[in-house]
């Protein structure tokens, strides 16, 4: 990746590293690399989620398109993969979401899909960065300036249309709570949900421009766990601020991760035939027990690095079906192009609905190893110097050696925030948990690193 795009996009605290000013040479230079590869004027769909910033970066973001010769269409607030889908039924020559996922408010972040509604290669991003770096473009005049196509309420129909055809028959007697995260599934959750005979109630989806994953969401599902808990709820689902993932809870108020949806649902696509190859990809961040109980029921498990585009790309290169992350980012490959949150969690009611089982009995099927994470704050500037430390790799050799084959360590910069994620299993919770600040001592005393509560 070069110095702008990490591995979901340009992304930053707004009017600190990422300003209007970018968002406009970003625009200019998304519309200039697709003139000059299309041969003629662009076209390109723009959705955002809810943060207050979103409304400047979306105008800077259409100044620019617009000002070297690409269309736009804005959507106004969707999911991400709304666009994603919206960019291909519209035959756009690419799609731009405005949205940091689960990050705060403040920040905010801007991805780009290509014409078939995937993620944009390494090779082009590399071509947009060049020319957002050097600000070099030529200006379209007269009847060259680009132009707004709109269109917003027949687009977020259409998209709800595609996910409500995704399972056959209804959900008649399921009751439902949904966290929209007072992020962008606020605008398509209770339209999809409404078009299936369940019983649904939502919270968190006021939003205010601030409120978007505040103590709420796939990344602070707590409220949704009480409520689902002492109510008659059958299951509840936390959506994050785009919608492109999902975590669930049970009947009880328990936790259902990535993990646990993933196989919930290739277990359910493997009795049923849909399920390709009878492969599940995931990523190394996914739990020891599900890549045990996969291989228990015949399917292969096939593991990236950490990221959907990487788990995407496996995908393709080899024609799976599904594949995600344990923070509930899922793709069914046959249905969309990129995670989704909503129609991740419609499928798992589908399974709920068809075998005629609760929550907890489907989850309770896919054990899961005690796993401690802790995310570490330390500066872009120095995460990668800290992640080559040989201090920090010695503590790392000396926990593995004590967890043997019964746990594993795994230490990874992430690709999106100034963090460094520390993920132990095991066995023993207290072991792991011990082992995990061992190691975490080594960034707090040499690279200033504070966990992140």
């Amino acid at each position: 990746m070069g110095k702008l795009f990490g591995t979901d996009g340009i992304r930053g605290v707004v009017g600190e590293n990422l300003t209007a000013d970018l968002a406009f040479r970003t625009g200019k230079a998304i519309a200039a690399v697709l003139k000059e590869e299309k041969g003629r004027k662009p076209v390109i769909t723009i959705g955002k989620d809810t943060r207050i910033s979103s409304d400047m970066l979306e105008s800077a973001l259409i100044a620019g398109i617009c000002s070297v010769g690409g269309d736009v269409m804005p959507f106004g607030v969707l999911p991400t993969p709304a666009v994603a889908y919206l960019t291909v039924l519209k035959g756009a020559d690419a799609g731009i979401v405005i949205s940091a996922s689960h990050n705060p408010y403040e920040h905010n972040g801007i991805k780009v899909f290509n014409e078939k509604g995937y993620k944009l290669p390494d090779a082009i991003e590399e071509q947009v960065e060049e020319k957002i770096l050097t600000d070099i473009y030529p200006a379209a005049t007269h009847g060259e300036i680009g132009v707004l196509r709109h269109g917003l309420r027949q687009s977020r129909e259409a998209y709800i249309d595609h996910l409500a055809g995704t399972i056959e028959g209804d959900l008649s007697g399921l009751r439902v709570l949904v966290d929209c995260s007072n992020g962008a599934s606020s605008a398509t959750a209770p339209e999809l949900f409404g078009r299936f005979r369940c019983f649904c109630d939502f919270i968190h989806r006021e939003p205010d421009g601030i409120n978007i994953n505040n103590k709420c969401g796939s990344t602070h599902p707590e409220r949704l766990q009480e409520l689902v808990a002492e109510s008659d709820a059958d299951a509840g689902f936390a959506f994050d601020g785009d919608a492109d993932r999902v975590i669930a809870t049970d009947e009880r108020g328990n936790i259902v991760d990535g993990d646990r949806i993933m196989g919930i649902c290739a277990k359910a696509m493997k009795a049923e035939g849909r399920l390709k190859k009878d492969t599940l990809v995931v990523t190394v961040m996914s739990n020891i027990g599900l890549k045990k109980r996969m291989t228990e029921l015949g399917i292969n498990v096939a593991e990236t690095k950490v990221g959907d585009r990487y788990v995407l790309e496996e995908m393709l290169k080899e024609g799976y079906s599904i594949g995600g992350e344990q923070s509930g980012h899922v793709i069914f490959l046959d249905k969309n192009t990129t995670g989704d949150g909503m129609l991740t969690a419609i499928q798992v009611l589908d399974v709920m609905k068809s075998t005629g089982r609760r929550m907890s009995a489907l989850a309770n099927d896919i054990p899961i190893y005690p796993q401690v994470l802790v995310n570490v704050i330390v500066d872009n500037e120095i995460k990668h110097q800290a992640m080559e430390d040989q201090d920090l790799w010695q503590r790392i050799r000396e926990v593995e050696g004590k967890l043997g084959s019964s746990g594993r360590v795994l230490v990874r910069a992430s690709g999106t925030e100034p963090i460094i994620r520390v993920m132990l299993e095991g066995q023993n919770t207290d072991e792991i948990s011990d082992c995990a600040i061992y190691i975490v001592k080594v960034l707090e005393q040499k690279y200033k690193g504070k966990i992140r509560v």
